[in-house]
């Protein structure tokens, strides 16, 4: 889940990207002209076109080439990409060492997408020793940042106590960051906190908000939840709490109770 998540976020970021630059690259040729007097937001841009397609047929080889090209002069978001590629064995062998090794050059620029990816790396084992402490504390790095899906693995470090003690009220605290920004996972998670008293006071009408916005960002097990949670309620507390759901959800997520 991990993997198919994190591979659309980039590439979601990155596109974006072509999309602000296009702008003066203006085509293929262009980008590719500009790529070679050695541009390294060209370079990305050419990286990312070959790798989705983009304005020319898929060609992860030729993708791996502008990304190293720019990565190896110390540009993040093309570092990022190089990462990426060696993660899911894109137009090279997998191969987690080399992923970490990108993820790391441009997590140590501030990166916060690689900052993430480097501590699911150390959560993991892969390309490195197993870390929880160190996976901790480049979660924390990107979560600071406000990155979401660092969030959510931050504040589920504090629920395990992976590489930091347990504490559920700083779990509570970054699975509502995360929960803000719309991650369906993270508002599943603030509102079973809320039916359990886990890191704040137990309380059904709040339980039944969260639930219900992730449910609807189509969290598997959240209806699931609901149901629970409503059969506790009083017609009253629905009442209050749908009311709550609404304007949370029509103010973006932003001042919700």
């Amino acid at each position: 889940m991990f993997e198919s998540l994190r591979k659309i976020a980039i590439a979601s970021c990155l596109v974006c990207g072509v999309v602000s630059y296009s702008a003066s690259a203006q085509d293929f040729d262009g980008t590719k002209r500009l790529a070679e007097q050695g541009d390294l937001s060209a370079q990305l841009l050419l990286g990312t076109m070959y790798d989705y397609g983009i304005g020319i047929s898929e060609d992860n080889a030729k993708a791996l080439k502008w990304y190293r090209e720019a990565a190896e002069q110390g540009y993040p978001d093309a570092q990022l990409s190089l990462g990426f590629m060696y993660e899911y064995g894109s137009g090279v062998t997998k191969d987690d060492r080399e992923a970490v090794k990108w993820y790391r050059a441009a997590a140590l620029q501030g990166h916060m997408i690689a900052q993430s990816s480097l501590g699911i790396k150390y959560a993991k084992g892969e390309g490195v020793s197993k870390d929880d402490s160190e996976a901790v504390r480049w979660y924390r790095k990107a979560a600071e940042q406000g990155h979401p899906q660092a969030q959510y693995d931050l504040a589920y470090s504090y629920t395990t106590g992976q590489g930091v003690p347990e504490d559920d009220d700083e779990a509570m605290k970054w699975f509502r960051r995360a929960a803000e920004q719309g991650m369906g996972a993270a508002q599943y998670k603030v509102g079973a906190n809320y039916a359990n008293g886990y890191g704040a006071k137990q309380n059904l009408v709040l339980s039944y908000q969260w639930l219900t916005l992730a449910a609807g960002e189509r969290y598997p097990e959240a209806l699931g939840a609901l149901k629970t949670v409503s059969d506790l309620m009083t017609q009253s507390q629905i009442a209050e709490a749908q009311g709550l759901t609404l304007a949370c959800y029509s103010n973006n997520y932003f001042g919700c109770e």
